[in-house]
């Protein structure tokens, strides 16, 4: 999965800025602020975006203020329209709901925030160490409240097919060939269209546990030939990422016990077959015509001009999106 591990690098110009934050001269404190938040905008922009593990998954679409978040179907697939399912999310951290519109599904925007502070002395001294820090946390409050969203809108979306594949030879909690093999099949059959279709559903990538990515290099001879089988137990972590030509990736939230592992079970009351442990979710990533994030105002940041009497320097920033699967025919479910 995508996750930014780059240090935050300022540049001297920055560094003055936050030296001036640090003043002891309020007037003086609150403009670099000020200047300073604004310069912090771009990079936390830049950093929200390529820190989540939503993995490329949805489409930034950037709305105008006025614009209606209206997405029409028939653009999608003409004369197909009562067959698509969507689903969006109306708030953060609310249950997506389920809409059957007819041509055209209304994708609602929502803000979410974020803040952070520390004290005045670490600005005064260009303590990049702990002010970096502070950044860093900011933007994964903005991530964190990203990737929930957009997977909670994903799992949704899926439970609702009221489909779940699963090797029903293979052991309990144990990722197997056969499984991406019949994932791969169900998708095709539950698609839509036909052998000739342009836009039928196709897998293309699966995300999985941790766990069940390691299952790989104990696959045996019955499951790979030889040559196969050595090539995964020299591969660095994170090499191994395809089946069949299904791009496959881990994420620490899947798995048993895990964060989404427990929204599936516990939120959406959502059930495995049998005695299988773990969700396995499977895409279809060809086009970008399904999973789509509606973007009415980009990550803002602003200064908190009421912290300086306690000698800490703050900021605080707005955002305005949303999430939604157009059509949930593009989402797979499975069970290991």
């Amino acid at each position: 999965m995508s996750v930014n591990n780059t240090a935050f690098k300022p540049i001297p110009e920055l560094t003055e800025l936050l030296v001036q934050s640090g003043s002891s001269n309020k007037e003086h404190a609150l403009a670099a602020n000020a200047e300073f938040a604004k310069a912090l905008e771009l990079p936390l922009r830049q950093g929200v975006l390529s820190g989540d593990v939503l993995g490329g998954i949805f489409e930034p679409i950037t709305l105008a203020q006025s614009a209606t978040p209206e997405f029409p179907l028939d653009f999608l697939a003409p004369g197909t329209e009562k067959d698509f399912v969507a689903y969006t999310i109306p708030n953060h951290g609310y249950i997506p709901q389920r809409h059957v519109e007819g041509d055209y599904v209304m994708v609602p925007t929502y803000d979410i925030g974020a803040s952070i502070d520390y004290l005045l002395k670490y600005a005064r001294d260009a303590r990049w160490d702990v002010v970096g820090r502070a950044m860093e946390v900011l933007e994964a409050q903005f991530v964190k409240k990203m990737n929930d969203d957009g997977w909670h809108t994903l799992l949704a979306a899926g439970v609702d097919r009221n489909v779940v594949v699963f090797d029903s030879d293979g052991t309990a909690g144990q990722f197997t060939k056969r499984l991406v093999s019949l994932m791969k099949t169900v998708m095709r059959r539950n698609g839509g269209g036909n052998s000739t279709s342009l836009n039928r559903g196709m897998l293309t990538d699966l995300y999985v546990s941790p766990e069940a990515m390691e299952d790989i290099r104990n696959w045996g001879l019955d499951q790979i030939d030889e040559v196969t089988r050595r090539e995964i137990y020299v591969a660095n972590d994170g090499s191994v990422n395809r089946v069949f030509g299904i791009n496959l990736h881990d994420l620490d939230e899947l798995g048993v016990d895990q964060e989404y592992q427990l929204y599936y079970t516990s939120v959406l009351n959502a059930t495995l077959p049998g005695s299988k442990l773990e969700t396995v979710v499977g895409l279809d990533l060809r086009k970008r015509d399904s999973f789509i994030m509606p973007i009415r105002q980009e990550v803002q940041i602003f200064e908190d001009d009421t912290l300086h009497r306690q000698k800490r320097a703050g900021f605080y920033g707005f955002a305005e999106q949303g999430f939604a699967v157009l059509d949930n025919r593009r989402v797979i479910l499975g069970a290991l």
